[in-house]
């Protein structure tokens, strides 16, 4: 065998042998060896994003009302029963029935918005509204708009997945009352005013119909 055959097959065995020493130290971390600490005052962006998507306060909620409250633990659980309910959303929803039911209310109206009232509610306005017809008396009335609106309070009962959101409006409209010869006796077609409202609405949540039905007025 030549001189430079047996020099290359050293120098292999020597690489080998190189090879597994360096394995053997390099790949294995046992024995008392500590592992390395993660830095505390940088967090990695994922968790930086988890935290704030997981753990981070629910806007949509405490836009609204106080973080921490009863109404906003309520809120919570009715989001957790329908992740689709946004308060956000039913706040608008809000705004847009408080003009109808108003509206369909003084115009004596309430075929339209039956579907919205609760039967107490209805059966309360059509008394009314008769009580009107059988004196003569009519209403003119415009509305102007929602000055104010602001979500007062909130429940939810996870026996029957019953949510209830009471809500109060100040809102503004003109209101003539006017009796069977067509004299103004009450209000003025031209004059704004102000009035105000406090409403709670009811759905079960997690139901296929989408729409809350006004189940208690007051002042």
């Amino acid at each position: 065998m030549n001189s430079p055959l047996i020099q290359l097959l050293v120098l292999a065995g020597i690489a080998v042998f190189l090879i597994l020493r360096l394995k053997s130290v390099l790949g294995t971390r046992e024995g008392f060896e500590k592992p390395p600490i993660p830095r505390q005052d940088a967090p990695s962006s994922s968790r930086r994003d988890f935290e704030v998507i997981e753990g981070g306060p629910d806007h949509d909620i405490i836009d609204h009302v106080d973080a921490g409250s009863d109404a906003a633990d309520a809120l919570a659980r009715m989001k957790r029963v329908e992740p689709s309910f946004g308060v956000s959303d039913f706040l608008g929803g809000a705004r847009g029935a408080y003009e109808m039911i108003l509206m369909g209310f003084e115009r004596g109206e309430l075929s339209e918005i039956k579907p919205f009232l609760a039967d107490d509610v209805y059966e309360t306005f059509a008394e009314v509204v008769e009580s009107r017809e059988e004196q003569g008396l009519t209403i003119e009335a415009e509305f102007v708009g929602v000055r104010e609106m602001s979500l007062v309070d909130a429940t939810f009962d996870e026996t029957t997945s019953t949510a209830e959101i009471t809500v109060k409006y100040i809102g503004e409209l003109t209101s003539a009352v006017r009796d069977s010869s067509g004299e103004i006796i009450e209000g003025s077609p031209t004059q704004v005013k102000r009035q105000k409202d406090v409403w709670t609405y009811a759905r079960r949540m997690g139901a296929d119909d989408p729409n809350w039905q006004l189940v208690a007025t007051g002042e």
